[in-house]
């Protein structure tokens, strides 16, 4: 306790060091019995993002991945989820320990400048996400009950807009996107059992290999399931919860990592079946409608409907996480509140989704080539997203007991080992 009673001179640290007291007498006393609906109430934070990393973007990548390369890059998801849990469970671990949101502590522990270059950071990150979220949605509807891609972007759009006119927001964009992600999973699976992976040779992809013209498409598929913006709001959905110390341990298990586990099993499961459809048909799958459609000769149009239904559930869902994140996190760095329903939050949360939709209303040929280089750029910015969780995860005057240890630091520097190299990589093959 005499570390935790030391001052220091920057700004909120006798509150942030009355809470580590506070969460040490926690941490100390008998831990309540949870029953099975108490445990079930941890779930959410994860979930959330966890639907925010599975959209479109990822869709698409991980389709012109199984069509274009086969079973052989199943192991950049493997990795990219290992790592995404590690991440995220730092995110936790700062949304529990630090007195304010994570974005107001990092002015208070770095500097105000590195606060807002970090708001601003994921503000940009959910601007490129948000087209791939607004193509997807038109294109997912459009594939079950005909008509213009384009219309349905619009309906999507306005009708994301009023759950997120809602007076509780996060609770309700939460709990929606609980069963939508069930939902997702069931659609996915169907698809995959409809059409009959090569389990062999996707047990075989787990082997890292870098086939000769993949290089961007691995930096698409890092920069969308190792998705440091996403591991960074989960602290705010932790902060709305106001979990404790004492939920730690149950929180890890239940919802961290679940709900980062499940949609890399969705991510992988696109793959088989995008690779096992191209095998059996022989057609070209490179994109979501293309594969959609080749699916109608291999299963009819139910087998057709089911991974377009997942799909439309995908876009749905980060549609919803994307712009209610973004508008959060560029409120929080604005000083105007950190909270889903804060006046500021609510209109930067406007401006995603028009955003998205303006851009699809522009390009309407087929913008999947403009999704994969939105989905590469985000590792760009998610270097410093990293190097920001992994720093205030190992400030022992913010974190106490639950600081970072050696083995969290060690994956810690894998993850931004390969981050930065996919930026790296990407910048280089931009350039050339």
């Amino acid at each position: 306790m005499r570390e935790h009673n030391r001052t220091i001179a920057h700004p909120g640290t006798r509150e942030e060091q009355m809470a580590n007291q506070q969460g040490n007498q926690a941490q100390g006393a008998t831990k309540k019995r949870r029953t099975f609906l108490g445990y079930l109430a941890l779930m959410g934070p994860a979930f959330v993002v966890g639907a925010w990393q599975f959209g479109p973007g990822n869709l698409t990548t991980a389709v012109q991945a199984g069509s274009r390369f086969d079973y052989t890059l199943v192991w950049v998801i493997a990795v990219s989820t290992i790592l995404m849990i590690f991440f995220t469970d730092m995110s936790v671990r700062l949304g529990i320990s630090t007195p304010t949101s994570l974005i107001t502590s990092i002015k208070g522990h770095l500097g105000k400048w590195i606060g807002v270059l970090a708001g601003f950071g994921v503000f940009g990150i959910t601007l490129m996400f948000s087209v791939g979220n607004a193509v997807g949605s038109g294109l997912g509807l459009s594939l079950i009950f005909g008509g213009s891609p384009v219309l349905w972007t619009v309906v999507c759009t306005a009708a994301v807009g009023f759950v997120l006119a809602f007076r509780n927001v996060y609770g309700i964009v939460e709990k929606a996107l609980l069963v939508i992600v069930v939902l997702m999973g069931l659609a996915f699976i169907a698809s995959t059992v409809v059409a009959q992976p090569d389990w062999y040779r996707a047990t075989s992809g787990m082997v890292p290999s870098l086939p000769p013209g993949s290089e961007i498409l691995i930096v698409a598929l890092v920069g969308t399931n190792f998705s440091i913006n996403a591991a960074f709001y989960t602290s705010y959905g932790v902060k709305e919860h106001r979990r404790t110390r004492s939920d730690y341990r149950d929180i890890t298990l239940v919802d961290t990592i679940p709900g980062i586990v499940a949609p890399g099993i969705m991510t992988v499961l696109v793959i088989m079946v995008a690779a096992a459809v191209l095998g059996k048909t022989g057609a070209e799958a490179g994109t979501i409608g293309a594969l959609a459609s080749v699916f109608t000769p291999l299963a009819g149009p139910t087998g057709a409907m089911v991974f377009a239904l997942g799909l439309s559930g995908a876009a749905f869902s980060s549609m919803i996480a994307n712009a209610t994140a973004g508008g959060t996190m560029i409120s929080d760095a604005l000083g105007r509140g950190a909270k889903a329903g804060s006046p500021t939050a609510r209109i930067f949360t406007g401006v995603i989704l028009a955003f998205g939709l303006a851009v699809t209303l522009t390009f309407q040929a087929s913008p999947v080539g403009l999704i994969v280089i939105a989905q590469s750029l985000t590792v760009l910015i998610a270097p410093l997203l990293g190097v920001l969780i992994v720093i205030m995860a190992n400030k022992t005057s913010l974190m106490g007991d639950l600081r970072n240890k050696w083995w969290q630091n060690l994956f810690g520097a894998i993850g931004l080992i390969a981050i930065i190299a996919s930026s790296i990589r990407l910048i280089t093959t931009l350039l050339g």
